[in-house]
């Protein structure tokens, strides 16, 4: 892995992989929705659809055909502390790639027409969220946990807000968070280093885009922040057949030093099938056909949730067997063998999840943007292979002794007996 920081402050991260013929190009931005106040509430992902809409250069189909006529793929996501606009194709075509991304990003025009276009699909998808529970139980549980606050706020935005945004007010929002100092550019495939730097500059040289002083981007402020959603219950009364459930505590922020002893413990708790979770809910007792844990690490905070869907009448008791699990492990720990297993699925799913170009690029773009270095894959499995019972022991009475929060869709009218359950 190879990096280069221009004058102007955009950083270039790119990874070798000569055994492949493929290449993946990204630009990440530093801003998501964490970065939106109510009045833009959805504004770094209403930005992700129109940068795609045309720029001075090329129409919207010349972007999307200039891809599509090399066997290419392109798309672009947000999340609530980046935006990430990309492209992988074979190798011969990084050039071309680089080139297309790039001038998304210098020279998008962002016209009337087509906010209010694509204003449309917003809100569409934000129907298709509301429609699909399983989906919408995660937002759910960010919103009762950190509260009304843009970590806690939906990255789609609302109705209210998506339908109030101007074109002035999206384009003024793309000019000031669109700098070179506030990206990076990650390349992954069978390229040359200094080979990517030189196309890199050539393509976002266009419109002056990299000549402006040095504003220097740092990372984000680590401080913690309130979530004061510990011990609520959000709920959202849908005629569902099955009820959705989120059960979680605080976590991690991303740069704490505990974090990989927190990816042995998710794993433990709900990564596979030989996992607590799914031993507890789904073989033993056959309550749900999905369940599972996840941690989700910000920049000052964190959480570690338990996910199930099961009928509406099992939920309640989903729910203390999810409460009986924690209390387990915060009593006894893991045992050896758990460990070792967690140890061994984490390690292997980092690696099997590394097998394409798209991946790598991904990995090494985000790392650099959200923690300004890139580990290697031995250092991290270094890291994970060092973890001790202590240390998960000591994690687990930390983050589950908190009081917890939940979060449920389905037919239920009150949060009464929910509120007496989590306690």
């Amino acid at each position: 892995m190879s990096k280069t920081v221009l004058p102007s402050g955009l950083r270039i991260v790119t990874e070798e992989v000569s055994t492949v013929r493929s290449a993946a190009v990204g630009i990440w931005a530093n801003v998501g929705s964490r970065d939106e106040n109510k009045s833009v509430a959805g504004a770094s992902h209403f930005l992700e659809h129109l940068l795609f809409k045309g720029t001075s250069r090329r129409s919207a189909l010349d972007i999307s055909s200039a891809i599509d006529a090399v066997g290419g793929e392109m798309n672009a996501f947000t999340g609530q502390e980046y935006t990430c606009f990309y492209a992988r194709v074979m190798d011969n075509d990084l050039p071309l790639a680089i080139d297309v991304v790039s001038d998304l990003i210098t020279s998008s025009k962002v016209e009337a027409k087509d906010v209010d276009s694509e204003r449309t699909v917003v809100l569409s998808e934000i129907a298709v969220r509301d429609e699909d529970p399983s989906d919408y139980i995660h937002e759910l549980y960010l919103e009762t946990y950190y509260g009304d606050t843009p970590l806690g706020r939906s990255i789609l935005g609302t109705i209210d807000s998506i339908n109030g945004m101007s074109r002035n007010a999206v384009f003024n929002y793309y000019k000031k968070n669109y700098l070179p100092a506030d990206l990076v550019v990650s390349v992954a495939g069978n390229v040359k280093h200094k080979k990517v730097v030189k196309m890199v500059e050539e393509a976002l040289s266009r419109d002056n885009f990299l000549d402006v002083p040095n504003s220097k981007s740092d990372l984000r402020p680590t401080d913690a922040i309130k979530t004061p959603g510990l011990g609520k219950v959000g709920l959202i009364d849908r005629k569902t057949e099955q009820g959705h459930v989120l059960y979680g505590f605080p976590g991690l922020a991303r740069n704490d030093d505990r974090r990989f002893a927190l990816s042995v413990l998710a794993s433990a708790i709900g990564g596979g099938m030989s996992s607590r979770l799914f031993q507890e809910i789904r073989e033993k007792r056959g309550l749900a056909y999905t369940t599972y844990a996840y941690p989700q690490q910000f920049a000052g905070t964190g959480t570690l949730a338990f996910y199930a869907g099961s009928k509406p009448e099992k939920v309640e008791e989903v729910i203390k067997l999810m409460r009986e699990v924690a209390e387990s492990v915060v009593e006894h720990g893991l045992t050896d063998e758990e460990i070792s297993r967690a140890k061994g699925a984490v390690a292997g799913s980092l690696i099997l999840s590394q097998e394409d170009t798209g991946s790598r690029m991904i990995r090494i773009g985000k790392s650099e943007l959200v923690q300004g270095e890139i580990m290697s894959f031995d250092e991290i499995i270094k890291q994970v292979r060092a973890v001790t019972p202590d240390q998960i022991l000591k994690l687990a009475r930390d983050l589950f002794t908190k009081p917890a929060t939940l979060a449920i869709v389905g037919p239920f009218r009150s949060t009464t007996k929910f509120e007496k359950v989590i306690r």
